[in-house]
C-alpha cells in the first residue's frame, strides 16, 4: 500500500477543509434584496434598548427577580444540561482543587432549581439571570452561534399548576412581553413596523404532524409559523405517532411524558416566530413545566439514562428537595435579531465565523460584528 508522502497528505487536508467550509456556507443564507434597516452605531444602541426594556417587562410579568449565574460548574454532579445528549462541553482542570474538571455551561436549567431551594423562593414567584454559554458543536448558520446568550428565568410553582393550561397562561405572559417590547422599538425605529400577531397559536407537536405528515419537523415548523405568525408547539422530546420525537430534549429538566390537553403528552415546548427576513420558522425560547420525582423516574428510564439517579441534581431531586418549577430560556441574540430584522446573528454578537462566511455576509450588505 503507497503511504502518502508530504505534499499528498497536505493536498487531502486542504481538500477536506474545503469540504468542511462548503458545507457550511451551503447553510449560509443570503435574504434577497438585503439592506439592513439600522446601521451599527443604530444597533448597538437599539441592543441595549431591547435588552432593558424586555428583561425589566419580563421580571414584572412572571414575578421575577434578579440572580447572578456561574460561567461554569464542575463536572460530574448532573447540573449542566446535557441539551439532546451529543454536544461536548467545553472544559478544563482548576488547579488549585486537585485539577477537578469544571465545564462551561451549555445551559441554567438545573442550576436554576437547585437556586430556587438554596434562595427559598416562595411559589408564585421565581428567579432570571443572564446566561453565557459556549457551544463549539454548533453547526454555523444565520441564527446558529457556537457563543449563546440567552435570559434564563425560573419560577416555583405548586402541584395544581403541572398541566397545560397553566403552562399556556405563562407563554400568554412571555407574549405580551414581546408584543411590548415590538412597539417599543417601533417607537424609537417608525422605520421597523411591528409584525406579530395579536395572539400567539398554540398547537401540540402530535397534531402538527397529522396536519403536515409528509413533512420534515422543521418544514411542519415553517408551514404552521408561516400561516399563524407566533406559534407555541407543546410536546417536544418524546415520541410521535411516527415513532420519532419532534425534537429532542434532554430527559432531566422539561416535563415531555405527563400527559396535557386531549390526552396528548407534554407539558413544554417552543415559542416560534414567522421570520419574514429569512422566510422561515424562528424559535426565540424553549420552555415548558419541569419533571417532578415520577416523570424525571420515567424520563431517564425512555433515554436509557438509569445511571444518571446518582449524580447530585437527581439525588435531591429524587428525594423531594427541590421544588416543583416552571422555566426555560430566551434566546438574547435571537430577540433582538427578530425585532431588528437582521438577516444574521452576527450582526449582533460577535462570535467567530469562518473566512468565507464572513467575507459573503460583508459582499451581501450583512457585515458581521
Amino acid at each position: 500500500m503507497k503511504i502518502p508522502c508530504f505534499s499528498e497528505k497536505l493536498y487531502i487536508f486542504a481538500f477536506i477543509v474545503k469540504i468542511n467550509c462548503n458545507l457550511q456556507m451551503s447553510k449560509l443564507q443570503l435574504p434577497a434584496g438585503y439592506n439592513p434597516i439600522l446601521n451599527l452605531s443604530q444597533t448597538e444602541q437599539a441592543i441595549k434598548n431591547i435588552k432593558d426594556f424586555f428583561q425589566q417587562s419580563l421580571s414584572s410579568q412572571l414575578r421575577l427577580r434578579r440572580v447572578t449565574a456561574p460561567l461554569f460548574v464542575l463536572s460530574g454532579l448532573g447540573i449542566n444540561d446535557n441539551l439532546n445528549g451529543v454536544e461536548r462541553p467545553v472544559s478544563f482542570p482548576i488547579k488549585d482543587m486537585q485539577d477537578k474538571k469544571a465545564e462551561i455551561v451549555h445551559s441554567l436549567a438545573k442550576w436554576k432549581r437547585l437556586t430556587l431551594a438554596e434562595y427559598h423562593i416562595e411559589e408564585g414567584y421565581g428567579i432570571y439571570t443572564d446566561m453565557n454559554a459556549i457551544r463549539p458543536d454548533e453547526e454555523l448558520d444565520n441564527i446558529h452561534s457556537m457563543y449563546v446568550d440567552q435570559w434564563d428565568w425560573e419560577a416555583v410553582i405548586g402541584e395544581k399548576d403541572r398541566n397545560t393550561a397553566f403552562l399556556k397562561s405563562i407563554v400568554d405572559g412571555i407574549y405580551n412581553v414581546l408584543l411590548q417590547t415590538e412597539y417599543m422599538v417601533y417607537e424609537h425605529y417608525p422605520a421597523i413596523k411591528p409584525i406579530l400577531p395579536r395572539k400567539i397559536t398554540y398547537i401540540h407537536s402530535e397534531e402538527l404532524l397529522s396536519r403536515y405528515p409528509d413533512l420534515t419537523p422543521k418544514q411542519r415548523e415553517n408551514e404552521i409559523c408561516r400561516q399563524y405568525g407566533a406559534v407555541f408547539i407543546t410536546g417536544i422530546g418524546g415520541a410521535l405517532s411516527n415513532g420519532e420525537p419532534h425534537d429532542l430534549r434532554s430527559p432531566d429538566y422539561d416535563d415531555w411524558t405527563t400527559e396535557g390537553e386531549g390526552g396528548l403528552k407534554g407539558l413544554n415546548g417552543d415559542i416560534l416566530l414567522w421570520n419574514p427576513v429569512l422566510e422561515s420558522a424562528f424559535e426565540i425560547s424553549s420552555m415548558g413545566v419541569r419533571v417532578n420525582a415520577e416523570a424525571l423516574e420515567r424520563q431517564l428510564e425512555i433515554c436509557g439514562q438509569q445511571q444518571r439517579r446518582e449524580l447530585f441534581f437527581h439525588k435531591k431531586l429524587l428525594a423531594g428537595e427541590l421544588p416543583l418549577s416552571i422555566g426555560g430560556g430566551i434566546g438574547q441574540s435571537r430577540l433582538c435579531m427578530f425585532l431588528l430584522r437582521k438577516g444574521h446573528i452576527g450582526e449582533i454578537q460577535a462570535s467567530i465565523w469562518p473566512d468565507e462566511m464572513r467575507q459573503a455576509c460583508r459582499q451581501h450588505g450583512m457585515p458581521l460584528i
